[in-house]
């Protein structure tokens, strides 16, 4: 059963997120709030596989929220769903830590099963996001960088982690556990000096590491 707690400031939205994924097998909605005002104090109430989390709302927005957060928890999949796509917005969101980054207009069926996907690991993005992604990186100053000394094996890791893969599916594809993969990728985050996984990729992008 995936944990999931929403921050949505549209009370018709929120209600509906609300009634998907709670009416959904495998889902359910422990809570759901209009803003990030209390963020931690309810983070650490309801304890959440996966935060939904709008953007723009009074009080405590979004991104300060996501910021709140990552001060605390590092584990806790966030993921974004909100009507902007700009640059400022998404890039703010990965740099602060966000798994994934999906538009409101993601039909029900698409969101349940990116929900899922982020609980398990993978980092599921709208496809015109995704394109922005890798476009915004792909212009940022390059940085020749020697000293992360990735062995190969992280580097195939790492490059999975850019493909959106799960930890389920890396372990499945190179044909290694699961407990194999956490550690290739906690040795990653050391090297590259990022603690999650969307840190990591916007690095791999930016470093042209792979």
């Amino acid at each position: 059963m995936i944990k999931v707690l929403i921050y949505e400031d549209n009370p018709q939205l929120r209600e509906g997120l609300t009634m998907l994924i709670d009416g959904s097998d495998g889902f359910n909605v422990v809570a759901s709030y209009k803003n990030c005002n209390n963020i931690i104090s309810e983070l650490k109430t309801w304890k959440p596989d996966v935060i939904l989390m709008d953007i723009d709302m009074s009080g405590v927005n979004g991104l300060e929220g996501l910021k709140r957060i990552r001060e605390v928890d590092q584990e806790t999949k966030v993921l974004m769903l909100t009507v902007f796509d700009d640059n400022k917005n998404v890039f703010e969101a990965l740099k602060n830590g966000a798994n994934g980054y999906l538009l409101k207009k993601t039909p029900p069926a698409k969101l349940l099963e990116y929900i899922g996907d982020v609980a398990s690991g993978g980092a599921p993005m709208t496809s015109s996001i995704a394109t922005q992604v890798l476009k915004m990186f792909s212009e940022l100053p390059h940085q020749t960088n020697n000293e992360y000394n990735l062995s190969d094996r992280e580097r195939q890791v790492l490059q999975f982690l850019v493909n959106g893969y799960s930890y389920k599916m890396i372990a499945n594809d190179m044909f290694i556990a699961i407990d194999t993969v956490r550690s290739h990728i906690k040795k990653i985050y050391e090297k590259l000096h990022v603690n999650s996984k969307s840190e990591a990729v916007a690095k791999a992008f930016k470093d042209r590491l792979l």
